[in-house]
């Protein structure tokens, strides 16, 4: 059973549709990264999942519950999340923080050791959050969504404002939590090469409609390879290739050819020559996983 599963999920504000009839699919035990460009509607989506937002249509289940009024706060005792901007108070230490939301929450005091040592915080601990630094503050947000050890985690966009070296830190931990601590992980990113190191399935979206849904293993697939070749009479070379059963479509000074073996472009190579036909230029080419969010999305993918 999917931990995460929504039916038709709409959300309007006025004239404007965010979320439009969205379909999503988590399954337990992964970590599925929600991808988008900016403004793509998956902010929304996440606080309607939270029930921070009422949906206009459509539904939510988490956990193989309804998300309603009278089942969220049943809910939500099983789901930690880092909506946007972590929140803290900068005149207290990291480890006074998280005593609040322990006792916010009534989970056991010991935990707030142990996911200040999971989040690698246990040093700075009774150091001011003032004096944090960003990605110090991005991992006690984490930490707070870590309290209790949730079945169920939501991070949005967690990577946003930190340098390299806290982007691969951030990384590192998410990826640790299936196996660690048994947690569904939902990671929203509007950077494809964060999602690509993180996720096992992968949910994109764009202009608040879901256009693809599946493995990130699948979504590598559709990167295609390809043949690119130019010769001194492209038309007559791809007169010769039909004639061998060689297809070959023409797209710009290139004929694309499908990827072959060694010996099969050697064998081409040899029968050009025959007719005459020289090859200026031969070149391996891929579909990358940018061009293909750029086919999906329409719009320019974040490195």
């Amino acid at each position: 059973m999917p931990i995460i599963q929504t039916q038709g999920l709409c959300k309007r504000y006025q004239t404007a549709m965010r979320v439009d009839h969205l379909n999503l699919c988590v399954p337990e035990g992964s970590v599925y990264g929600f991808l988008g460009p900016n403004g793509a509607g998956k902010s929304t989506t996440l606080k309607m999942i939270l029930g921070l937002v009422h949906p206009t249509e459509g539904t939510i289940q988490v956990m193989g519950r309804a998300m309603n009024a009278k089942n969220r706060l049943d809910i939500l005792r099983k789901v930690g999340s880092l909506i946007e901007s972590p929140s803290a108070y900068g005149h207290l230490t990291g480890e006074e923080n998280l005593r609040i939301v322990q006792t916010l929450r009534g989970v056991p005091e010991k935990d707030i050791g142990e996911v200040l040592q999971i989040v690698r915080l246990y040093e700075q601990r009774n150091k001011r959050v003032a004096h944090y630094s960003l990605g110090m503050k991005q991992r006690l947000g984490l930490a707070c969504a870590l309290l209790g050890y949730p079945k169920l985690l939501i991070l949005d966009e967690p990577t946003n404002g930190l340098d390299p070296a806290g982007i691969q830190e951030m990384r590192e931990l998410i990826c640790s939590l299936p196996e660690r601590l048994g947690m569904t992980v939902v990671v929203s990113s509007h950077l494809l090469s964060e999602i690509d190191q993180m996720a096992d399935h992968v949910g994109i979206i764009s202009e608040g409609k879901l256009v693809y849904q599946d493995t990130l293993s699948a979504l590598h697939e559709k990167s295609r390879h390809n043949l690119a070749l130019r010769t001194t009479d492209n038309a007559a070379a791809q007169a010769v290739l039909a004639g061998q059963n060689v297809q070959s479509e023409t797209e710009g000074a290139y004929l694309i050819l499908p990827m072959l073996c060694d010996e099969a472009v050697l064998d081409i190579a040899q029968m050009l020559s025959a007719h005459h036909l020289h090859i200026l230029r031969l070149e391996e080419r891929q579909t990358s996983l940018e061009d293909i969010f750029l086919a999906l999305t329409g719009k320019a993918v974040s490195l």
